[in-house]
């Protein structure tokens, strides 16, 4: 067509650009909805849609890799030059530009990717992005593998021209991370006339287990919703169950006290962090307002595990989870995971405002045992 008309060609590329950037809001609120409340709606190749593809390029992207970042640099994860590590349902590397970003070190360290999606478009979208952002003279050598991790094999137990997958042919992984997969994959809600979740847990805990080394980590990343938050809990039960324990948030390898569900008050309590993104970037801020999805708060639920249980301090160790919030008393209170269940942390104003979602707290055992009741957390005082 440009060819034919001349000189027109500028002006075909300008209005095209314009539609595509007037579009973008309505095609990230569509995308949301078939993630989250219309995910019968969305088929398997829906990010081979060029306008979804964007969407979430240029949306969920940026917020993934602003949860990650703010995520990754307190975790422990041991790596050494030649460790590979597998990325379950990659997306366009999001896991790797995170990791990148926010644990300079490891640029140095010469480390394998096998990064494994269903979608050949994203892997490649993926691969052009990281390019950009690493630039030349990368160590990390990314191998970029489309395949369907289902839970049922690594190509979702259908026949393949292969007898074996080669997302399975891999060696062991020193990490295999799964971020915003296993809620697609899983059920996260409990339901009374099904085993479902629970059977969707172990089903999780041996396909992330499969790529590990006996001495690997294994992480998790979910959105903070309750359901997530539910699933993760019970991923956690399975792989301690694999002898695979906690090493983070958890503070304990015990009973988690936030399994998900109601409480006694009829709230959900669940596993899950927030950051404030006052300081994410304008235009990300104006384009969720624009698609209605605003965001002044990231929230993530996730875990780390190791290969042994972890050895516990002396005294009481808590994980803050909640916000500050006043109590009757003029103090202030933090809800906390521990080795005795669910914690409510009580102290000053300062001291509590001060500390933030996710922080490890030491407190002495009390001589006489005290319980809110409220939520039958047990009392500790900062």
């Amino acid at each position: 067509r440009a060819l034919s008309s001349g000189g027109s060609l500028y002006s075909d590329v300008n209005a095209y650009a314009w539609r595509f950037r007037s579009a973008l809001p309505q095609d990230v609120a569509e995308l949301s909805r078939l993630l989250t409340s219309a995910r019968g709606e969305r088929a398997l190749s829906y990010l081979g849609r060029p306008n979804l593809l964007s969407a979430y390029l240029r949306y969920f992207l940026p917020w993934n890799l602003y949860r990650l970042c703010r995520l990754l640099p307190a975790l422990d994860i041991p790596l050494a030059a030649g460790d590979l590590i597998t990325d379950i349902g990659s997306g366009p590397l999001t896991f790797a530009a995170a990791l990148w970003i926010s644990r300079p070190a490891l640029r140095a360290i010469p480390l394998e990717w096998r990064c494994i999606d269903q979608s050949g478009p994203v892997l490649e979208a993926g691969k052009a992005f990281f390019a950009a952002l690493s630039g030349g003279g990368c160590l990390w050598k990314i191998k970029t593998i489309r395949d369907s991790i289902d839970g049922r094999g690594a190509s979702g137990g259908r026949r393949t021209k292969t007898p074996q997958s080669p997302a399975r042919a891999e060696k062991p992984a020193a990490l295999v991370c799964a971020v915003n997969v296993l809620n697609e994959m899983y059920s996260g809600a409990p339901r009374r006339d099904s085993d479902e979740p629970p059977r969707g847990a172990e089903n999780a805990a041996a396909l992330l287990e499969r790529f590990a080394a006996p001495s690997g980590s294994i992480l998790a990343v979910e959105p903070g919703v309750p359901q997530s938050g539910a699933l993760i809990s019970l991923l956690r039960g399975s792989l301690i169950a694999r002898n695979r324990f906690p090493a983070a948030p958890c503070p304990h390898s015990g009973t988690c006290p936030l399994p998900g569900g109601k409480n006694r008050t009829g709230k959900n309590r669940w596993c899950h962090f927030a950051f404030e993104t006052e300081d994410a970037p304008k235009a990300l801020h104006s384009l969720s307002a624009a698609a209605g999805i605003p965001k002044e708060r990231a929230v993530l639920s996730f875990l780390l595990t190791g290969a042994a249980p972890k050895t516990e301090n002396s005294g009481l160790t808590a994980r803050i989870l909640s916000d500050a919030f006043p109590l009757p008393d003029g103090r202030m209170g933090r809800y906390c995971c521990s080795e005795r269940g669910l914690v409510l942390a009580a102290g000053s104003k300062n001291v509590m405002r001060n500390l933030h979602s996710g922080a490890l707290i030491n407190a002495a055992a009390a001589g006489t045992e005290q319980r809110d009741p409220k939520s039958g957390a047990l009392m500790v005082t900062l």
